[in-house]
């Protein structure tokens, strides 16, 4: 668990510092990045998170509505965001700014973006004692916590491009690198709050119903809206772009590969 909180929490702040060294003119490398980290997410979410879930209830239609749930409240999400989440960069968020808004925190963007990031964090319930009590509760062939390392990196991965699309954001509003900084601490402590809420506070709820069900479907809407909308963005025109197919295979081979391990 310390080992989760501390990559989900170091990869934001590494990604985030990274913005005072990294080009702002060419930004080839942060699509490249998009199409790995949204072929990982996307392969990630069919292969491991979503036979979870439908093993997860004795009923898996109902399943469908949560994950649709999950994926318009994304969209809703991203009215605020931005598209910060799947490494939108918009210095001025909203498409103006005043002089009365120059130095101000973009407050819903932000508060958006730790909403998103909470859930993704609290989907983790894992450690082998509640994975084992799920197991148990659910009387079912499930795998529910197997994946957690595959979570927890695919987690890692998307919240690199969104850590700097924030960052960008932040410092381009607040003209300060240490005032932005300070800000990203919030988005960063979000995941580990949301995996901490799940494993110590609301581990029975969780255990009980339909809740760890409602959960992990709201996730997956979450993870199939954020992976194919990175997807379709990192190539509008449809046009062949080699370095995005070496990419996008890369991804998907990885999140693979991980799976038989």
């Amino acid at each position: 668990m310390i080992v989760a909180v501390s990559v989900l929490f170091s990869t934001v702040l590494l990604a985030g510092w990274l913005v005072r060294f990294l080009p702002q003119n060419n930004q080839r490398w942060l699509k490249l990045l998009l199409a790995f980290s949204g072929a990982y997410l996307f392969a990630l979410t069919i292969l491991h998170i979503l036979p979870d879930v439908l093993l997860s209830t004795e009923d898996p239609h109902r399943v469908g509505f949560y994950i649709l749930a999950g994926f318009f409240l994304q969209l809703v999400l991203e009215v605020f965001s931005h598209g910060v989440e799947h490494g939108h960069i918009h210095a001025h968020p909203g498409g103006h700014q005043d002089h009365h808004h120059q130095h101000a925190v973009p407050v819903l963007l932000l508060t958006s973006l730790v909403i998103h990031s909470f859930l993704e964090g609290s989907v983790m319930v894992q450690s082998r004692m509640a994975a084992q009590q799920v197991h148990e509760h659910l009387h079912s062939h499930n795998h529910v916590g197997d994946n957690f390392y595959h979570i927890l990196a695919g987690i890692a991965l998307h919240h690199i491009p969104a850590a700097i699309a924030l960052m960008s954001v932040l410092v381009a509003r607040l003209h300060s690198f240490k005032k932005a900084f300070g800000y990203l601490l919030l988005f960063a402590a979000a995941s580990p709050l949301g995996l901490l809420f799940s494993n110590y506070v609301a581990l029975e709820k969780l255990l009980s119903g339909e809740a760890y069900t409602v959960l992990s479907g709201l996730v997956v809407g979450n993870f199939l809206h954020i992976s194919t909308t990175i997807l379709f963005e990192t190539s509008p025109e449809h046009r062949f772009n080699r370095g995005k197919l070496l990419a996008t295979l890369a991804g998907a081979l990885i999140a693979i590969g991980a799976g038989m391990l």
